[in-house]
Parts: structure tokens; C-alpha cells; sequence
């Protein structure tokens, strides 16, 4: 310790240490999504200082259960519920304004309280504009009628991609233009809609009416936005407890997921460093939520999927229906292929794994652990290439079901041996240990293994 001027200074070594003594907690979905990253993330945040969301946008949607109120998030974070906990929206998330408060407004008739005192957007995140999600639905227009074979994406047509595409093309607009000169702001929208006009000409935009829109909007944003950057870094200086919640998952993300069928951002651990700002030596416990078999919503491949009554049977019982969109989702046995690519990728330390009560009625469950050609060549890993994941053959292995309730165990031990022989297996073909398994909706019905 040194003093100058009278101010006392840490010496770099010793700023180290204490520097990254508190580590952050990163939720991350393990599949395409819907794994239950909600009420696990809702299960973790009752012991966090700070929840942050750090990519995509109101295309998510995460369902936490309370006190039999069901609380349903797009774009805030789910622990928000937790009334001790700041919620932040960072910047590598997109931002609609108008289904943000709308969000808002539906929770707080659920019971949601105090949230503007515990909400905080970075000044850094982009804003999606209605005309974003217009041009989502004429992109998706367009690729319907596109004969080389990729037909639509399947988005939610909540204007993502087309905000994301703003984004990187360096003229999008970003919650601190919208708090800046609302003159500039005026003129780099509409330079903005005249672009996307000029690309598609039947798109029509009010830009009287959106500019009025959104000179209310600042006003109603204001106390909510700051520069999140730093203020994480101050809580992590400070010893606070920081966890992340992933939004979408890793087969969706932009670069190593199911491309072209994925999201438009990094949803696998790279996108929590580049959306919040946090460096790689801040991350601690990565936890990797898996569904106890697997879905899908929307287009794309789907090598372990079940077009059967069986598929049939889990998308009934587990009632898989999207939040954001209410789309069927396509169901489909465990693939282990798939959850050693995301792990690979993410490097979980421990999984939560969620809906293992949905299987509880069946006399055999499969896991998918290979993938061959169809001239019999092995398919070591997870493919790039959309065609040849589509054209594949799967090895799976078969285990006995338990067909047993077990949505009312609490522990371990109280899981048929054939449920806990299930988990155990999905451990040594992973090579992750289960941290916690999810028999209900509510709260209490995770268990904690370890």
C-alpha cells in the first residue's frame, strides 16, 4: 500500500488478487432453447447480487413459477423476481421499448414489484424498432420463395436479425442516441427507415408517429439506463455476487450452432464477455441446462427427433409450446452428440437437468450417442454442414424407464433407480457431473444432487 497526495493505492499485485476474488455464474442453455434456464437461473438469483442478461433480444422467453403465479420473461431478466437482486440488461442485448414496458406491465399485475428500482439497461444496447420486426416477417417472405432449398428460418419475427444486421452494419441506434441531442436522433432514424425502404419498398413506417412514440420513451427510459460496463465492475470490485443468464442456447448461437437456423447472436459463453463487458478471468461456474430429452421449434435438422406417438406424448406432457411465439416444439430423444459439441464449446462445469418427470411415463427411453453416414462412415463430431447433419443415421443406446411419479421427490435418493441409473448415464457419456435435476414447474421441485 503506497500513498500519494494523501490517496492510498493498491499495488497492481495485490489489486489482482482481490480483483478476482468473486467470480461470476453463468447459466447457459445446452440444447435449441426451452431447456428451463428460467427457474434455474430464478433458483440461483435468491443468493445473487446482480442477474444480467448479455445477448439477444425479446425473442426469448423464460417462464419462473412462484407461489402458483407463472411470470413469463422475453427481455427482462428472470431474476428480477428476486427483490434483493439489480437486474441488468446489457449491452450485447437489443432492446424493443414497447414490449419492454409491456413486459413490465403484465408482470407487475402477476405480482412483480419494485422493479424500477432494481432495473438497469446499458446505455450500449441497440434498439429494435417496429419496422425491424416488419422487415423480419418480408426477410422471411422472401426466403419462402427462395428455390435453393433454405426456405424460411423459422424466426419469431421480432425483429432480431434485422436489428443485429443495423447493428453491424454501424447504423443502428442505441439507447444513448435516444438519451443524447433527440434531434440527432430524429434524423439518423430516419435515415435509418429510408435505408431499410430502399431494400424493401413495400415496407411502411409512420415516422411521424414513431418519432413522437419514442420522445415519450426517452423519458420513461431515462432513470433506467446507465453504463452497465461499469457499474459490473464496481459490483465485482465490491465482492457482489454476479450471475448471467443466457438467453436462446447454444445450437442456436450464430457461430457454432445449426447455421443458418440459429439466432443472430453468441447465446454460448463468448457472448456473456462481448455483452457485458466482463473478461474471460471474471468467469467462474458455468452451468449447462439440458432438457431431460429434446426439442426444436421451428425449421432445420433434427437428427434424434421422434415423428411418432412417443413425440407426440412428450410434447403433450411437457406441454411444449414456445412462450414468445406458442409454436409447437418439435420433440425428440436425448442427443449426447450435440450436448459434447456445446460443452465443448462452453465448457460446462455442472448441469442442471431439467424435465426428467416429463419421461416418467415411459417403459424404455433412447439416447442418441452417435452419428454415422449413410455409407457407414463415423461422424466424429457435430457437423457444419446443414445438408449432412440432415442425411445422417443415429446410434442410440436403450434404457429401461422408471414409469414412476417423480414429481414429487426432493432428493436424490428419492428417485426410482432406474431415473437415477438415467442421470448417471447422461454424466458418463457427457462427462459432466448433474448438479441439479427438475421434476415440476415450481420452485421446489429442483434437486440439488450435489
Amino acid at each position: 500500500m503506497s500513498e500519494q497526495n494523501g490517496v492510498q493505492h493498491c499495488s497492481p499485485r495485490k489489486r489482482l488478487k482481490n480483483d478476482i476474488r468473486n467470480k461470476v455464474t453463468v447459466v447457459l442453455g445446452a440444447q435449441w432453447g426451452d431447456e428451463g434456464k428460467g427457474k434455474v437461473v430464478d433458483m440461483l438469483a435468491g443468493s445473487s447480487d446482480v442477474v444480467c442478461r448479455c445477448q439477444g433480444g425479446n425473442n426469448a422467453g423464460h417462464t419462473v413459477v412462484v407461489d402458483e403465479a407463472e411470470y413469463d420473461f422475453h427481455i427482462l431478466p428472470s431474476g428480477i423476481i428476486n427483490s434483493s437482486a439489480v437486474s441488468v440488461i446489457g449491452n450485447g442485448v437489443i432492446v424493443h421499448l414497447g414490449q419492454m414496458f409491456e413486459e413490465i406491465h403484465k408482470n407487475e399485475a402477476k405480482g412483480l414489484k419494485d422493479w424500477s428500482e432494481r432495473l438497469i439497461i446499458s446505455d450500449r444496447s441497440h434498439i429494435v424498432f417496429d419496422f425491424h420486426q416488419s422487415v423480419d416477417g418480408l426477410q422471411e417472405q422472401e426466403r419462402s420463395k427462395d428455390s435453393s432449398g433454405t426456405k424460411t428460418l423459422g424466426t419469431t419475427k421480432k425483429g432480431i436479425g434485422p436489428c443485429y444486421s443495423s447493428k453491424a452494419g454501424r447504423h443502428g441506434l442505441r439507447m444513448a442516441d435516444l438519451l443524447g441531442d433527440f434531434n440527432v436522433f430524429e434524423q439518423r432514424f430516419r435515415n435509418l427507415v429510408d435505408a431499410h425502404k430502399r431494400m424493401f419498398p413495400e415496407l411502411k413506417v409512420d415516422i411521424e408517429e414513431e418519432v413522437a412514440k419514442y420522445r415519450v420513451y426517452a423519458d420513461r427510459v431515462r432513470p433506467l439506463v446507465a453504463n452497465t460496463v461499469a457499474y459490473i465492475h464496481k459490483c465485482l470490485q465490491d465482492n457482489k455476487k454476479v450471475l448471467v443468464e443466457g438467453a436462446n442456447a447454444a445450437m442456436l448461437d450464430i457461430d457454432f450452432g445449426t447455421y443458418p437456423y440459429v439466432t443472430s447472436s453468441n447465446c454460448s459463453i463468448g457472448g456473456v464477455c462481448t455483452g457485458l463487458g466482463i473478461p474471460p478471468r471474471y468467469i467462474g461456474e458455468v452451468y449447462g441446462v439440458v432438457k431431460a430429452y429434446t426439442t426444436r421449434v421451428g425449421v432445420g435438422a433434427f437428427p434424434t427427433e421422434l415423428n411418432d406417438d412417443t413425440g407426440k406424448l412428450l410434447q403433450s406432457l411437457g406441454a411444449e409450446f414456445g412462450v414468445t411465439t406458442g409454436r409447437p416444439r418439435r420433440c425428440g430423444w436425448l442427443d449426447v452428440v450435440l450436448l459434447r459439441h456445446t460443452n465443448m464449446v462452453n465448457g460446462y462445469t455442472a448441469i442442471a437437468l431439467t424435465k426428467l418427470d416429463i419421461l416418467d411415463e415411459l417403459p424404455e427411453i433412447k439416447i442418441g450417442v452417435g452419428y454415422w453416414k449413410k455409407n457407414g462412415e463415423k461422424i466424429e463430431h457435430f457437423p457444419a454442414n446443414m445438408d449432412e447433419l440432415a442425411d445422417i443415421n443415429v446410434e442410440f443406446i436403450t434404457m429401461p424407464g422408471w414409469q414412476q411419479d417423480t414429481s414429487q421427490c426432493r432428493t436424490y435418493q428419492d428417485l426410482p433407480v432406474n431415473a437415477r441409473n438415467y442421470v448417471e448415464k447422461i454424466e458418463e457419456l457427457v462427462d459432466v457431473p448433474v448438479k441439479w435435476i427438475g421434476v415440476g414447474k415450481s420452485r421446489a421441485s429442483m434437486i440439488t444432487v450435489f
